[in-house]
């Protein structure tokens, strides 16, 4: 297993290298750059936001001269953003540049927030642990007692009834699961259960220790259960199907014929293979939902969160937080998909994966 972690922990490099090469040379021809929107506001002719389709940008975030923003602003004034920027230096120049400082992980300062990259995520992440932790957790804990019990009932009505209300919840959208909890659990138009935005209430500083556990956990109620629904409708099949493929095989009805009872084969044999595919795949899931998290709930329930940092970061073409994002973002997913193939072997230690390796 350790020559083939060290093989995986070495593919890391070109992975990641890959990645931000690709992203890299792909801003290279998105219209509206860095300096197209200061140039835009200078005159007063729009935001970040105004600019998001490209409009009236005529070049890539390298060609300057060329911006229709630009038009009626001095020369010396553009010169002077592009070496602010360092696009006055050519973009293989930039790149290597990028990545040098990356192997340090000093990644910058937002062009547009002034400050520095690390401590906007930082201040962000608060809101994508909670959506991310405990939506993956919750998920979890009524997936795999639901899909076992599921399993065990297949065919009956109650299997019949609970895939309708998994089926339902997989179609709705997230964002308008989210609406919906807003208007009926929030004050929207019937039970005010809930606060309407933020995690923490304006005196959470003031709480003891338990009022401040009860403020977040009211708070978070409502985004962590929208960000839920669908992973939840994910699991909840994968874990039924499992226990149905393992339930059927040989090795199970042996166990049956000697005279074990059904609890100790469902618990004792059935369940350490047929929960291998769930439980392994529990940190890809965690990373999922904690960095995908929806810039649509975050906005439903007044979230500042990476989602909406991302959003924003690729409006305003804020490069250092993109690219300082996906460097750090593309890193733990690699090593997440490292931390999967160990959770297999702890899960079944009859895998090897270097044996199939070889």
């Amino acid at each position: 297993m350790g020559a083939y972690i060290l093989r995986r922990l070495l593919l890391i490099i070109p992975t990641l290298i890959g990645i931000m090469v690709v992203n890299f040379t792909l801003t290279q021809f998105v219209p509206g750059g860095p300096i197209e929107q200061i140039a835009a506001q200078v005159q007063g002719s729009g935001d970040a936001f105004s600019n998001i389709s490209g409009a009236g940008a005529g070049a890539d975030t390298g060609a300057v001269e060329g911006y229709e923003g630009a038009r009626g602003l001095p020369p010396e004034f553009i010169a002077q953003l592009e070496k602010e920027f360092g696009f006055d230096k050519p973009p293989l120049e930039r790149f290597l540049t990028m990545m040098g400082n990356y192997l340090t992980f000093d990644f910058g300062t937002s062009w547009f927030r002034s400050i520095s990259v690390i401590d906007l995520v930082i201040e962000k992440m608060p809101v994508s642990i909670t959506l991310g932790l405990w939506s993956t957790l919750l998920a979890y804990l009524i997936s795999i007692p639901l899909g076992i019990r599921k399993a065990m009932r297949d065919g009956s009505r109650f299997d019949t009834w609970t895939s309708a209300v998994i089926i339902m919840a997989y179609a709705i959208p997230a964002f308008l699961f989210a609406v919906l909890l807003m208007v009926l659990f929030a004050g929207g138009s019937y039970w005010q259960w809930f606060p309407l935005r933020g995690l923490t209430s304006d005196n959470f500083a003031d709480l003891s220790l338990w009022g401040k556990i009860k403020d977040y956990a009211w708070h978070a109620t409502l985004p962590v259960v929208a960000s839920t629904i669908s992973s939840f409708a994910t699991l909840t099949l994968l874990t039924k199907n499992s226990f149905l493929d393992e339930i059927n095989k040989q090795y199970v009805m042996t166990a049956r014929a000697k005279g074990l009872t059904e609890r100790r084969v469902l618990y004792g044999h059935v369940f350490r293979n047929a929960m291998l595919i769930v439980i392994a795949g529990f940190p890809a899931v965690f990373l999922g939902v904690f960095f995908g998290a929806s810039i649509l709930i975050e906005t439903v329930f007044s979230l500042d969160g990476l989602g909406r940092l991302g959003f924003e970061a690729a409006v305003q073409r804020d490069y250092p937080v993109i690219f300082g994002t996906l460097y750090v973002f593309g890193l733990l997913s690699l090593v997440v998909g490292i931390l999967s193939d160990m959770m297999y072997v702890f899960v079944d230690p009859r895998i090897d994966f270097e044996s199939r390796a070889g």
